[in-house]
C-alpha cells in the first residue's frame, strides 16, 4: 500500500477515535503539512465518508455527528479488485484453505447479492498458475513492525541467527525479501522470507541510509550480485525500447554517448546467455567477457549445422 493511502487510513482512524481533532495535531501525527491533510480529507469525502471542517482558533476536522462507519466499505470496483487479488495471489500449491481463502469467504458474505454473483463467476472462471509464496502472517507482521519502528531484529535464518537493521520488505517474482544491514557482515544484505523461521525485535534503534531504496537493492542483487560472470553487451536500440522489451531483472540498461544501449547483467552459464542474446530483436556487440563471444560463436556454429541438416535434399 502506498504511503498516501496509509496516511488516509491513519487519518480515518484518528477521527474515529476522537471528536474534533485540531489540524495542527493531524499534521504532527501524520508527519505531513496542512495541505496534505486537506488532500487526505478530500480523499475521505470522495469515498462518501462525511468529514466536517471547523474553522476558527479551536477548529480542526471531525466525522459528521452521529456517523457510524460500517466495518467494511468497498465500492464495486474496489470489491472486485480485492477479490481478484485474494483469489489469484494465494499459494496455489496449498492443499487446504489458507488465509486468502478464508478472507475471500468473509468478503463474499458482505458483498451485495448481485455483485456477489458476478464476483463468484469471475473467480470460478479465472485460474492462476502460481501465486506469491506468502510467509507466515506473524513473521511478516513482526518484520513490518520493526521496519516501521526502526528497531533492530534478530532473525532465525537457515544459515543461523542474524541481527539485522530492517530497511524494508520487497515482494518480487513470487518471493518475499527482507532488506537490511547485517551486523555480522557489516553490509546491506537481503534474505528470502521462506528461509526465515522467526523474528524478534531488539531494543536497538537505527536510522536507514538517506535515499536507500530496498526495491532497487533487490533488483540489482538479483541482476548482478548473485552471478559468476559480469557481461556487457551493446544493443542497437534506444533506452525506452530496451526497457519495454526486457524484464527489469534481465540487467542494467545504460544509454551510450555515441548511441545505443549498454546492457550490463550477470550470468552463471555463458552458453545459455549466448542463446538468449540470439533471441534479441536488435543487432548487438559483446564487449565483455571474451568468453561470451566464444560461446556465441559455438552457438552460431550449432545453428548453422542445424540449418544445413534441415535443407531439403537436392
Amino acid at each position: 500500500m502506498s504511503r498516501p493511502a496509509t496516511r488516509v487510513l491513519a487519518l480515518l482512524e484518528i477521527l474515529q477515535d476522537r471528536g474534533l481533532v485540531p489540524a495542527g495535531e493531524l499534521t504532527r501525527r501524520l508527519g505531513v503539512d496542512a495541505r496534505a491533510v486537506r488532500r487526505y480529507v478530500t480523499a475521505l469525502r470522495d469515498m462518501d465518508i462525511p468529514v466536517e471542517s471547523v474553522r476558527g482558533r479551536h477548529g480542526g476536522y471531525r466525522l459528521a455527528r452521529g456517523v457510524r462507519l460500517p466495518p467494511l466499505m468497498l465500492a464495486d470496483d474496489e470489491a472486485v479488485a480485492v477479490a481478484v487479488a485474494l483469489a489469484t495471489g494465494k499459494d496455489q500449491r496449498a492443499g487446504e484453505p489458507g488465509p486468502a481463502d478464508r478472507a475471500l469467504v468473509k468478503l463474499n458474505r458482505v458483498l451485495p447479492a448481485p455483485l456477489r454473483r458476478r464476483v463468484s463467476a469471475l473467480i470460478s472462471a479465472t485460474s492462476a498458475t502460481a501465486g506469491p509464496l506468502t510467509p507466515e502472517p506473524h513473521l511478516i507482521l513482526a518484520l513490518a513492525a520493526a521496519v516501521h519502528a526502526r528497531h533492530t531484529v534478530r532473525i532465525q535464518h537457515t544459515r543461523g541467527a542474524r541481527e539485522v537493521d530492517p530497511y524494508g520488505l520487497v515482494v518480487h517474482a513470487r518471493r518475499w525479501y527482507l532488506v537490511g544491514h547485517d551486523h555480522l557482515r557489516d553490509a546491506v544484505r537481503m534474505y528470502r522470507l521462506d528461509r526465515i523461521s522467526g523474528a524478534a525485535e531488539l531494543p536497538g534503534r537505527f536510522t536507514p541510509p538517506e535515499g536507500f531504496d530496498p526495491v532497487t537493492h533487490v533488483l540489482h542483487t538479483l541482476t548482478l550480485g548473485a552471478w559468476t560472470h559480469r557481461t556487457e553487451v551493446w544493443l542497437d536500440t534506444d533506452l525506452q525500447t530496451a526497457r519495454d522489451h526486457l524484464p527489469v531483472t534481465f540487467g542494467d540498461l545504460r544509454p551510450c554517448p555515441d548511441g545505443g544501449v549498454l546492457l550490463v547483467c550477470g550470468a552463471e552459464d555463458l552458453p545459455a546467455m549466448a542463446r538468449i542474446l540470439t533471441g534479441l530483436p536488435w543487432p548487438f556487440t559483446i564487449r565483455n567477457p571474451p568468453a561470451l563471444a566464444t560461446a556465441l560463436a559455438e552457438h552460431v556454429a550449432t545453428l548453422t549445422q542445424a540449418v544445413a541438416r534441415s535443407q531439403p535434399a537436392p
